[in-house]
């Protein structure tokens, strides 16, 4: 489980495919402090297992269908990532819950300088996703805990702060570029739960409610 609140900025050594899947490994300092074999970490927001733990970086390795489903199989030697360790009991909810798991991949728009060191990202979202998104609702993108703030069809929004520009690598995003969505988990339970009943409910009508009494 993670906060979705960035500790360190890794840099990607290499990317290694491999006949099923591939290993990342990344160049990093803070998150290696306490980090040990078979740890969680997330990856741009995907919760990976650190192995062949070094001084100054730490492998992974990446599954077929976590390669499909997230950037992780988009990123190049150089490129920054954003780290976070699993929480920790005694730690504090400084975002929101997040688990790592990646529900799909969004198309980066744009980061747009509002002043004062302020910017305003637009990020396209895939329409299966929808549902789970809501105005002011919390999203983690790329594993940062963010909050949307506006929301125009199938494009969703979010100020970034100066402190969140500098310690992630949304500053390296260009347009077209994939980006890792997970949607509040409270909001995919819920949407489980009412499933059943959203397909069984009737269309409602003006004739509906005139026989309901409105």
């Amino acid at each position: 489980m993670f906060t979705g609140i960035i500790e360190e900025l890794g840099r990607v050594e290499s990317l290694q495919s491999r006949p099923a899947g591939a290993r990342l490994e990344m160049g990093c300092h803070q998150v290696l402090s306490d980090l040990q074999q078979g740890a969680s970490v997330a990856v741009n927001g995907a919760c990976l297992t650190a192995v062949d733990i070094r001084s100054n970086s730490f492998s992974a390795d990446i599954a077929p269908e976590t390669l499909r489903l997230t950037n992780l199989g988009d990123l190049r030697a150089g490129s920054l990532v954003n780290l976070e360790r699993a929480l920790s009991p005694s730690g504090r909810l400084g975002g929101h819950l997040v688990q790592g798991h990646i529900d799909g991949t969004g198309e980066f728009l744009a980061l747009e300088p509002l002043g004062e060191g302020d910017w305003w990202l637009k990020v396209r979202i895939p329409r299966e996703l929808d549902r789970y998104i809501v105005l002011k609702g919390s999203l983690a993108i790329d594993g940062i805990s963010l909050t949307v703030a506006e929301l125009d069809g199938d494009v969703l929004s979010v100020a970034i702060i100066p402190h969140t520009y500098r310690s992630t690598a949304l500053h390296t995003r260009r347009p077209g570029d994939r980006m890792n969505l997970e949607c509040d988990i409270l909001a995919k339970y819920v949407g489980k739960l009412l499933g059943p009943w959203r397909a069984s409910a009737p269309r409602l009508t003006l004739e509906n409610l005139r026989e309901l009494g409105y």
